[in-house]
């Protein structure tokens, strides 16, 4: 297997293949649908896909948005746009499985911070319930600090609220 990974921008061919990953991380992340995964893709400050340099193969993808003022539906964009007057967030991050600990959660977080624009803050949340614990060691490990915690989905989940000094 090619260890070299190219990252670049979403392009609309991608979209059934980075939905399909979207889903098959749920918990993780959150369910999309079509028409939601076209609307992040729309306003996106950052939509960017990761494929293996040999075979083209998916290894991840990465959604971050600008914030505040979209009218997003969702609770944690929300809870940062309450505190933060000028910030970057990522919407959410997937790992192919046989991809993790490869360095490309690493590698797409870089390239997005490296796109920050004068954001003073990168935004982020980790679940906390259920627990990824993989992925709040990733985030520690980058250098995120805790400044919060919430419940969402009516209580099923518990998330914790990251943020990382630009």
């Amino acid at each position: 297997m090619s260890t070299e990974v190219l990252l670049r921008p979403v392009e609309p061919a991608d979209l059934t293949t980075v939905l399909a990953m979207n889903n098959e991380a749920v918990p993780a992340v959150n369910h999309l649908d079509a028409g939601d995964l076209s609307w992040l893709s729309g306003v996106a400050h950052t939509f960017l896909v990761a494929c293996r340099a040999e075979t083209g193969r998916y290894a991840g993808f990465l959604i971050g948005l600008e914030g505040p003022g979209l009218a997003y539906r969702s609770d944690n964009y929300r809870w940062f746009s309450e505190r933060y007057e000028h910030f970057i967030y990522v919407d959410r991050v997937v790992v192919a499985p046989n991809d993790w600990g490869t360095g490309i959660g690493r590698a797409l977080y870089t390239e997005f911070v490296s796109a920050a624009d004068r954001h003073p803050v990168l935004c982020a949340e980790v679940n906390l319930l259920p627990r990824n614990d993989r992925s709040l060691a990733f985030h520690e490990a980058f250098g995120f600090v805790p400044v919060g915690e919430q419940d969402t989905e009516g209580g099923s989940k518990r998330v914790q609220m990251l943020v990382l000094e630009l």
